[in-house]
């Protein structure tokens, strides 16, 4: 029984499940709080149902974060096993990135063989991207999990000819679809093709199917927004980040088709003092999102774009995963401001705050990628440009050469093999996702795992069939797989040229002789002894997977302090020595003993533009209000109903940026006019004269250093 046992398992896959734990996991119990807008969420979701069902953002009930609520669902549930920190909110993201690991070895074990689902399962746990987004609390790895369980059950109901599986596939689509909306619908083509091309019934039953598990999806899909959406705005919170605060607006507009455009009428920036002013997403100075750390990423984030170069001090950095950049660049301090109801977002640092850690500006290497955020420039070839290749294309040119083989046996009048059928599945999942990619007009780096399956599963399939035809055929197609591996070699010396400051020329040299040479091995020594043929052939392809395993491993290596925005590669000396998360959870202690020691009972203990001051002290047991929601722009409040709030006791202090945080300059202005400013040294510690200008300030100095100010407003 044991010998039996033991035949069974795969101790290869079982090496390569704890290399993608280990990558995922180790050292994540350094980091204090993550991305603290979504932690906040967390410990708001943990006090009661009611902020636990609509994924509010702060205790009170007062706005939901920007997205859907199953992963936090997920997360509040292990916070609530584990208790709230920073590693018990990323470990079901964490465990998810090795599920779907070893959710790619069983799909392609039955069709492709046993090597070819080892190598890609393999390559799905080193591709950067993977275990970069997997070590945050950030919802992608999550979704691709769920999606790839989708995928497994599709197969499945295909192979049984079961429909159920057929209808649970499109369900998990559903579910991702409430997690992080339209992001999940970029695999639903690929469902459809696999279903029309490979299940054995007749076309009527079939037709049936898919209408079926399209009705099932589109129900699991909309049920939560349809729920919220239909409960009285007075009994719920605001939907963070949409204009109209609908969920539905939110999903189609906002996380939906402004994502492709970059730009959107009803996106967070017009915020609730627009007066129709044709205000679109419209990249901050610097091409910083509004809401994202424009200041010096911490260890792991990524080149220039993410924090580049003469970006301001103090700009926010606890963001959601994906903000919209459509928020006005305003640094006016002035109260008087028409037309304006967003501001660039700063962070409120008082010396003891640093909401994300400071150090070298840039991100790997300083290196710039263009466009924003480090994605390059739309077009062809995007996917091959510094700052997306170095997370996911590494080896996308040897898996292109693995997916023109698989499928160039298709003929429409033939009937298609397996191999063939599921190639198509993954074609249909990479083109269109990788399409979209190369022309969308805002996303970010980690959305980029995505592409991992498909690409992780040409790479793993393509292998076995070029090294079949490289031992059964004549001629150029025999010569395919070293061609690949040089070509893949090539690509990698090029995109390494741009990370030689930082790595030295080791690595291009390892790489490119290891390819190299192998490649010519298999070209020359063909024909002499076929055993020797496959462990060079195996040799050369895991040549080319050294570069992709060593970019993974730089979140242990350099530490990866940016769970905000993730993403692999070598830093700067500068941001060696960051620790994850450093900064990110201090409070001011003054300022919270002040504010309770003069607490009449109101609701909040003091109300902020924006969620990156208030998540802090909300992790922190605190109950704040962000007036204007994620990056201060969503039009939640108007000054009458403020000041109906604060005649019914439920808040009365108000922490204002001096640099004009994202926000109503209305609220701004009739908060300072009914306000009274309470002296720093009372609440701070420091004179409220003192030196503005300088970083070193204990104040909670803003955009330019202008530190922020405390009013009490009383009526």
């Amino acid at each position: 029984m044991k010998k039996f046992m033991y035949k069974r398992i795969d101790l290869i896959l079982l090496g390569i499940i704890l290399l993608s734990a280990f990558l995922n996991i180790y050292n994540i119990w350094k980091n204090d709080y993550a991305n603290a807008y979504y932690t906040a969420a967390v410990k708001s979701m943990l006090e009661n149902f009611h902020n636990f069902f609509y994924a509010s953002f702060d205790p009170a009930g007062f706005v939901t974060v920007d997205k859907p609520p199953l992963t936090f669902w997920i997360q509040t549930l292990s916070a609530a096993i584990f208790g709230l920190h920073g590693w018990s909110v990323m470990l079901p993201q964490a465990l998810a990135g090795v599920g779907s690991v070893v959710l790619l070895y069983f799909l392609l074990k039955p069709t492709f063989g046993i090597t070819g689902a080892r190598i890609a399962s393999l390559t799905m746990a080193i591709t950067p991207i993977v275990p970069a987004i997997s070590r945050s609390n950030n919802i992608d790895s999550m979704l691709v999990f769920t999606l790839l369980i989708g995928v497994w059950m599709l197969f499945r109901g295909v192979r049984k000819n079961k429909a159920i599986w057929v209808i649970g596939a499109f369900a998990m689509i559903g579910l991702g679809f409430n997690m992080k909306m339209m992001q999940a619908f970029m695999v639903a083509p690929a469902f459809y093709l696999f279903y029309i091309t490979a299940a054995k019934v007749k076309w009527k039953k079939k037709i049936g199917i898919l209408a079926s598990a399209t009705a099932v999806m589109m129900a699991l899909s909309l049920s939560w927004a349809v729920v919220v959406d239909s409960v009285s705005a007075g009994d719920r919170p605001y939907m963070g980040s949409s204009q109209t605060n609908s969920v539905l607006e939110l999903a189609f507009g906002y996380n939906g088709v402004a994502r492709l455009t970059g730009q959107g009428q009803s996106t967070p920036g017009g915020g609730g003092a627009d007066k129709g002013n044709g205000n679109e997403m419209q990249a901050p100075p610097n091409g910083m999102e509004q809401g994202e750390a424009p200041e010096g990423m911490p260890s792991g984030a990524p080149p220039n774009g993410q924090g580049g170069p003469n970006q301001a001090n103090g700009a926010n950095a606890t963001n959601s995963d994906d903000s919209a950049s459509n928020d006005s660049s305003n640094t006016d301090s002035s109260s008087t401001q028409d037309n304006t109801n967003s501001e660039t977002q700063t962070s409120e640092d008082n010396g003891q705050r640093d909401f994300l850690s400071k150090g070298d500006q840039g991100g790997p290497g300083g290196q710039n990628g263009g466009g924003m955020f480090n994605t390059g420039t739309p077009g062809f070839f995007r996917l091959f440009q510094i700052g997306l290749a170095d997370q996911i294309s590494w080896v996308l040119p040897f898996a292109l050469f693995g997916c023109v083989d698989l499928l160039s046996g298709i003929r429409l009048r033939k009937q298609w093999s397996d191999e063939e059928k599921e190639s198509l599945f993954w074609l249909a999942w990479l083109g269109p996702v990788g399409v979209f990619f190369s022309i969308a007009g805002f996303f970010h780096q980690y959305y980029l795992i995505m592409l991992a399956p498909p690409i992780a599963a040409f790479v793993g399939a393509g292998w076995v069939k070029l090294f079949k035809l490289y031992q059964t055929e004549k001629g150029f197609k025999s010569m395919l797989l070293p061609i690949a591996i040089l070509a893949t070699t090539a690509f990698e010396v090029f995109t390494l040229k741009s990370y030689i400051d930082q790595i030295g020329m080791v690595w291009s040299i390892g790489v490119g002789v290891a390819g190299t040479l192998l490649s010519l091995a298999l070209f020359f020594f063909k024909q002499k002894e076929k055993r020797a043929t496959y462990f060079v052939s195996l040799a050369a392809l895991l040549a080319i997977l050294v570069i992709p395993a060593f970019w993974a491993s730089t979140p242990i290596i350099y530490g990866d302090g940016n769970s905000v925005m993730p993403a692999a590669g070598p830093t700067t000396m500068g941001n060696r020595n960051m620790k994850m998360g450093e900064g990110q959870n201090s409070i001011n202690e003054n300022l919270v003993s002040y504010l309770k020691k003069h607490s009449d009972g109101e609701t909040y203990l003091f109300a902020t533009s924006n969620a990156s001051s208030a998540a802090p002290y909300i992790i922190e047991g605190e109950t704040v209000m962000a007036m204007g929601g994620f990056s201060g722009s969503d039009p939640i409040l108007i000054t009458e109903k403020l000041e109906e709030m604060v005649k019914n006791n439920e808040v009365k202090y108000f922490l204002i940026g001096g640099g004009g945080p994202g926000g109503s300059s209305d609220l701004q202005t009739w908060i300072k006019e009914h306000g009274e400013e309470v002296p720093q040294e009372e609440w701070n510690g420091t004179s409220s004269n003192s030196d503005s200008d300088s970083d070193s300030n204990s104040g909670m100095p803003g955009r330019g250093g202008q530190s922020e100010t405390l009013y009490k407003v009383e009526l």
